[in-house]
């Protein structure tokens, strides 16, 4: 065979060989996280183009247990891919972890205090989580709701975006209290004008600035509850 002929021969193999798409393999991919409790610190990868890392996964677990009761449970591997294609969608490449799994008792201690916390929450099950990123963090969100991979909640006034792998919805919590709560971007009807939330999560009156009493409060959970019915809530 002529020496032309060969390398015309050879060339045309390797452009129609599978060869070729070792290259385009993705490669692993990696989580940056931050644990704004414990500052513990999650670097690495999670999943390779085979699945998911079982080592990882099991770091993951212990990163993201409810750090109150130190219990873990396995965390859903869509809620972490979802995470990863939200920080990639923004160029972002480190994210900070407020809230991910939590037992029923850290739940029901949650939900007497603090607003959008449902009975049968995502974070029971290990599905959701709670973000903070530093530059971005509504584009971020707006990002996630593009998806519809979940549930996405926007918290502007506490500056933190819930992701979760439940059903797809989305809601808000907007800076002007609890007569501005979202339900799929419609305005809620369930809570009093004179009611507010502090950026801490407390309620307290518009009027007179002082909490709402005990009383009060649990009425409004009971209100919120209604609002963020199973699977919605953070």
């Amino acid at each position: 065979m002529h020496r032309r002929s060969f390398l015309t021969l050879t060339a045309a193999a390797f452009a129609s060989s599978p060869i070729g798409a070792v290259a385009a393999v993705p490669a692993p991919r990696r989580l940056d996280l931050l644990n704004a409790h414990t500052g513990e610190r999650f670097t690495g990868p999670y999943r390779n183009d085979s699945g998911p890392l079982p080592d990882a996964l099991q770091e993951l677990s212990h990163f993201l247990r409810d750090f109150r009761r130190d219990a873990t449970i396995a965390i859903d591997i869509e809620v972490l891919d979802f995470l990863a294609n939200v920080l990639d969608a923004v160029g972002a490449t480190r994210a900070t972890v407020l809230s991910a799994y939590r037992t029923p008792e850290t739940n029901a201690m949650l939900a007497r205090t603090m607003l959008g916390v449902a009975e049968r929450s995502q974070h029971l099950y290990g599905r959701a989580l709670d973000i903070y990123l530093p530059v971005r963090l509504e584009d971020a969100m707006l990002a996630a709701r593009a998806m519809r991979r979940g549930g996405v909640g926007w918290y502007p006034n506490s500056r933190f975006v819930h992701l979760d792998s439940g059903p797809v919805r989305n809601w808000s919590l907007g800076e002007q209290g609890l007569g501005r709560l979202l339900l799929d971007n419609k305005p809620s009807p369930y809570f009093p004008d004179n009611v507010e939330i502090s950026p801490g999560g407390e309620f307290f009156s518009r009027r007179s600035g002082q909490p709402v009493s005990p009383k009060d409060r649990l009425a409004i959970h009971r209100l919120l509850q209604d609002a963020l019915k199973s699977p919605s809530g953070r």
